[in-house]
């Protein structure tokens, strides 16, 4: 499984779309689709994109890809356990599978403390132009050995089988790797230039948050004065059909924001002793009271406006039945609730997945004390994960720890590297609408394309948190066949289908075309 602070699991955002769709057949309860304006709630989806085929060297493609996979880059939570070999001997391969990119742009190894994260820098002809930036990352998630014989295939063999490339990370996340620069390879050998300057950025840590490396490429970009990134892309859920309910047709849906994270400890010291003479109050019954505490007072629910934009997009393709308080969602007020809002809320706070979509979660997430069963514990300590809202600080979440626990004797410290909750992508931009006309050039007019609000986090959180990129877009550029696909996701029999990898190269080749049309 993905580690707390890693990003949402596709998993989970299905369970987030089959609560927030709601009952296609249910009316509201509030207020009645007549009292409703909804003249003004219809489609936003573009129409008529004229769709493109790009030509491919996909057999050549698919055994780059393939061979990705055996590279063991595993990004393990003990982060002394890691295998600086299969990184280095990665790059050692990337750089022999694709020269146009390796002699044409410049490439930088970084990172801190271990330098293993990649940052290629593609010169544009105009450096008044603001630049763009594609992100993906190196690191896979592990393969725990009681799963090994659930595999179809050896998970690091790369095997190409029954029509797909298998093995982890070809899903999550090297297919958008190869995808990048299989697309930059091809643009180089036709002479192609960028107007603006384009980096890429591929992590070395993304599964474990990001701190080695997007981190540290974030603060190195920043300090090399880049004022603003005119378009910043990054992976996400892919184009999947029905993964939204009531919305048969594929779907494709674009991160706008992510939420933020922080870790608290909250611990005790005190006397300890022998369990033959045990005080009135232990340590570790003074610390469960303050969790229980803490639990109790979780955070106020508001609709963020990445929500609101969500609904914006999806409302109008939904039953009509629900549009009214979809269309109350949408154009809703921050200082003001009402009661078709109230309803939403209400809706939403009865699924653990999409409650947190609603407001600051408090999670506790490890208990430690004790060493014996005759010896009372002198400490007791308590790990608490919140996933922040915009304006709660670790200042505003620490302060509200202690208001709840109202106890001198516990205290309280920030022990994370925390990342505050990101800016929101503005899906009227012109970057949004530029990815929405990439995405139908390349897979057509018949699905919906819907801005949405993760509620965990990827690595370009180190980017969006940031004024310089403030629009960034989250979305995986493959193609999936149905919703059991998403259980590669970290799970087994992770694959792809070798034809959809075709349209990925030609969604990336594309999208870089598509850069020269931004302002």
């Amino acid at each position: 499984m993905k580690p707390i602070h890693s990003k949402l699991s596709l998993l989970a955002l299905v369970a987030i779309m089959a609560s927030c769709g709601g009952d296609s057949e249910k009316e509201s309860s509030t207020t009645t689709p007549a009292e409703v304006d909804l003249s003004e709630f219809t489609s936003k989806q573009m129409t008529g994109v004229e769709q493109i085929e790009i030509d491919v060297d996909l057999d050549a493609a698919i055994q780059r890809l393939s061979k990705a996979v055996t590279f063991k880059t595993i990004s393990n939570q003990d982060r002394d356990d890691f295998d600086t070999e299969a990184f280095a001997n990665y790059h050692k391969f990337l750089e022999e599978s694709y020269p146009n990119v390796h002699r044409e742009l410049k490439k930088e190894v970084l990172g801190d403390p271990r330098p293993y994260s990649l940052l290629y820098t593609w010169e544009g002809t105009d450096p008044s132009l603001e630049p763009a930036l594609f992100y993906a990352h190196q690191d896979v998630v592990p393969v725990p050995e009681e799963s090994r014989d659930q595999w179809n295939q050896d998970p690091f063999a790369g095997a190409i089988a029954d029509g797909y490339i298998w093995g982890r990370g070809v899903l999550d996340d090297k297919n958008q790797i190869h995808g990048i620069l299989e697309a930059a390879e091809m643009r180089i050998a036709e002479g192609w230039k960028p107007s603006r300057t384009i980096y890429f950025v591929f992590g070395q840590d993304e599964e474990v948050g990001g701190h080695e490396g997007a981190r540290y490429i974030a603060d190195v970009l920043e300090e090399r004065g880049i004022e603003r990134f005119a378009y910043v892309m990054d992976e996400s859920a892919p184009l999947t059909p029905g993964i939204f309910p009531g919305i048969p047709d594929n779907t494709a849906l674009i991160g706008i924001a992510q939420k933020g994270f922080i870790s608290l400890e909250i611990a005790i010291s005190g006397v300890g002793g022998h369990s033959s003479q045990p005080p009135t109050e232990s340590n570790i019954g003074i610390l469960a009271k303050a969790i229980t505490k803490l639990e109790e007072a979780q955070f106020p629910y508001k609709i963020h406006p990445a929500v609101r934009h969500q609904y914006r997009y999806m409302g109008p393709e939904m039953h009509e039945a629900q549009q009214p308080m979809y269309a109350a969602v949408a154009f809703g007020k921050d200082d003001e609730l009402t009661d078709l809002e109230q309803e939403f809320i209400n809706e939403m706070a009865e699924n653990q997945v999409t409650r947190a979509m609603l407001h600051t979660t408090i999670a506790t997430t490890m208990f430690n004390a004790g060493i014996k069963d005759n010896v009372l514990p002198p400490t007791a300590t308590a790990v608490v994960n919140f996933r922040p809202m915009p304006g709660d600080s670790p200042e505003v979440i620490i302060q509200h720890v202690k208001d709840a626990i109202d106890d001198d004797r516990i205290t309280v410290r920030d022990i994370s590297a925390s990342t505050p909750a990101t800016n929101i992508a503005n899906p009227e931009s012109d970057g949004y609408k530029m990815l929405e006309k990439t995405i139908r050039q390349i897979y057509g007019n018949d699905l919906i394309v819907a801005p949405f609000f993760v509620i965990g986090g990827s690595d370009s959180k180190h980017f969006q948190a940031r004024d310089f990129a403030p629009d960034v877009f989250t979305i995986t550029a493959i193609q999936l066949e149905n919703v059991k696909e998403f259980e590669g996701f970290h799970g087994v029999n992770e694959r792809i289908l070798v034809e959809e990898y075709a349209r990925t190269i030609g969604f990336f080749y594309q999208i870089l075309g598509n850069l020269e049309d931004m302002e």
